[in-house]
């Protein structure tokens, strides 16, 4: 079955809400800008500095993974972490092996959930966060972020047949919103602002979100709206529940890694380019949001236009000049 969104009524006007969408893609490219190179040479192991210093000492990229953000970011049937934002990090490791000269490089995985993923790249735990990260301000000064790999909004999953006519119906009802996370915090703001008697319950991860409206524990579940549909396609469960109401959020999405890492960041943006001159940008983009998942789902989601524009300008940025 086909996820596709509910024709509810938007929140804000078209207008704005484009407006909207180009700040916060303005606001990924100004807050972690690209580093344009003109003459790139490999660094040698002696002059490396930050996490490819110690890439190169261990041989080993740790990449940090979300167990249930479906497509972005989860475990298929064998266990493994897959996903859209596994894939874009894959290529960051491949020109990581690229910018050192080895292609013995391995990847490691390790579990972040939303509470600790940003603390686990602050301490190093982490290298590449690759998960469904919105990229702020506020988190900014914790990490560094990528240029943007998607853009979604917090919408809400509730059981079909819910009443609902615009985020004034969330009104008395018990919501649950995953810790750590920035539909946390775009919920308790509409709640202070409308006063709308919202009881808010935190759940760990989106699955648990998830089997909380299942089990008659909350009304709803807010989050991302294309996690929501990410959730709905794993369960196989569109006949039951629905992703409803407007944005109530604007997310941009980025990998993030250790603030301030300029050389890392180099080789981002490096991978990212080379994914655009190659021609696989679409490719991979369909084999997520367009093409059947595993289990036989699809989100059928084209590519927002900020995305596009985000890889476009980056690899525009990096093409270095005739001779």
């Amino acid at each position: 079955m086909d996820i596709k969104s509910t024709g509810m009524a938007p929140l804000v006007s078209v207008s704005w809400r484009v407006g909207v969408c180009a700040i916060l893609l303005s606001l990924s490219s100004n807050l972690f800008p690209a580093s344009a190179q003109k003459a790139y040479q490999p660094p040698t192991e002696v002059g490396l500095t930050g996490t490819l210093a110690r890439i190169a000492r261990t041989g080993v990229v740790t990449i940090g993974y979300r167990e249930s953000s479906v497509p972005f970011s989860y475990l298929d049937r064998a266990g493994r972490p897959v996903g859209y934002s596994i894939d874009l990090c894959s290529s960051i490791v491949e020109e990581v092996g690229r910018t050192l000269g080895r292609d013995d490089i391995k990847i490691a995985y390790r579990k972040v959930t939303s509470e600790d993923r940003l603390r686990a790249v602050a301490d190093g735990s982490v290298d590449l966060e690759c998960g469904s990260t919105t990229a702020n301000l506020e988190r900014g000064k914790v990490v560094s972020f990528s240029s943007m790999i998607f853009v979604a909004g917090t919408r809400v999953l509730v059981p079909k047949g819910t009443p609902w006519k615009d985020f004034r119906s969330l009104s008395g009802k018990r919501i649950a919103v995953t810790t750590g996370t920035t539909n946390k915090d775009a919920l308790e703001a509409l709640n202070r602002k409308f006063n709308l008697g919202v009881a808010l319950t935190e759940v760990p991860d989106h699955e648990q979100g998830y089997q909380s409206v299942v089990d008659g524990k909350v009304d709803g579940f807010a989050t991302d709206d294309v996690l929501l549909a990410g959730l709905l396609a794993q369960h196989k469960s569109g006949d039951r529940y629905v992703v409803t109401g407007e944005l109530l959020s604007y997310e941009a999405y980025g990998i993030a890694y250790a603030r301030g890492d300029t050389s890392l960041r180099q080789v981002i943006d490096r991978a990212f380019r080379t994914i655009v001159v190659n021609n696989e940008l679409d490719p991979l983009y369909a084999k997520w949001f367009l093409r059947r998942l595993p289990n036989g789902e699809r989100f059928n989601i084209p590519m927002p236009p900020q995305v596009r524009e985000a890889f476009g300008v980056l690899a525009t940025e990096l093409e270095p000049e005739p001779n």
